[in-house]
């Protein structure tokens, strides 16, 4: 096979590398702007007199339809994408996996000669963004969790100060940082323009996707069909959403000896071979080409994988 010339690869390379660096940077901009404005909604307010336009907009941003609805496309990777909150939509992320799958398989590729491991580097390359979008789903996700129950504090004294609901929710998106702020804001918006409250909760429920906000969406749906102090029931929910708090960081201090030991079996093996390749680069050189040293490689590879789910199991608490 005819192998294109270096500096054609390089110019790939780098034009793929500058439009993903493009999508990131896009992604992150609403943060670095928001000095003045306590969320990405409020800012967006502020350029424009209509609230529909920017709950349109918000939605559009982040992949969701009109109704919420979520493309059937993909769409564990869609949800993903909107539990994020990054304004790229699932549209972004295709390309972004399309565009490191390119990248780190050329890379390989060019140092290697070697088309399993071309393939190897595609399937790495299309789970790289992938995983950065798990992680700060993740990290959006705890923070707005975190947030909960100061959030629902305000709904609650605005309620006893005989303020409506939409007026109670709407406080929130006004004073709240993001997430939970542009979230509520969202929210707010949807029952202006005649979502019922029960479905309003539930989408956002269903945008951040934790089970403190199914509960919240449940006290509501509850409050609706049976009547009662919603006050008290929110007050309630938000000492109830604190506990479950305290209960994981209980779980987290005695779990820690487990996952520090997960860090060091994964971490020093590696370490270890990378150190005896470096001082005795012919220790494993000399018999890298034999067939049992491979498997034997392959197999303590995979009872490594086998080891970590088990721990992942024992340590890994659902509350």
């Amino acid at each position: 096979m005819e192998m294109l010339p270096n500096t054609v690869v390089y110019v790939l390379i780098f034009a793929c590398a500058f439009l993903l660096m493009q999508l990131i940077i896009n992604a992150g901009r609403q943060g670095a702007r928001t000095v003045k404005r306590v969320n990405i909604r409020m800012r967006l307010l502020a350029g424009k007199d209509n609230s529909a336009e920017v709950l349109q907009a918000l939605k559009r941003s982040r992949g969701l339809g009109e109704d919420n609805q979520i493309s059937n496309l993909l769409k564990w990777l869609n949800t993903l994408v909107v539990h994020s909150g990054l304004r790229i939509g699932a549209h972004g992320l295709y390309i972004a996996m399309f565009i490191s799958a390119f990248i780190v398989g050329i890379l390989v590729f060019l140092f290697t000669y070697n088309y399993l491991y071309f393939i190897l580097g595609l399937a790495v390359g299309f789970g790289l963004p992938v995983g950065v979008v798990l992680f700060i789903a993740k990290r959006r996700r705890s923070k707005a969790v975190a947030q909960l129950p100061d959030a629902l504090d305000v709904i609650v004294r605005s309620l006893r100060a005989g303020h409506p609901v939409p007026v109670a929710i709407d406080l929130v998106a006004r004073e709240m940082k993001d997430p939970i702020g542009s979230e509520f804001g969202m929210a707010s918006d949807e029952i202006t323009y005649g979502t019922e409250l029960g479905a309003a909760v539930q989408r956002m429920s269903d945008r951040i996707g934790h089970g403190d906000f199914d509960m919240l969406a449940a006290t509501v749906r509850l409050q609706a069909r049976t009547g009662g102090n919603l006050a008290e029931l929110l007050a309630s929910n938000a000492h109830m959403v604190r506990e479950r708090q305290k209960m994981r960081l209980r779980i987290k201090a005695a779990s820690s000896e487990g996952r520090m030991s997960a860090l060091i079996l994964n971490v020093v093996p590696i370490l270890l071979f990378a150190a005896v390749n470096i001082l005795s680069p012919e220790f494993y050189g000399d018999v890298s080409d034999v067939a049992f040293i491979k498997q034997g490689l392959i197999a303590a590879a995979a009872w490594m994988v086998v080891g970590n789910l088990v721990i992942r199991k024992m340590i890994n608490f659902k509350i």
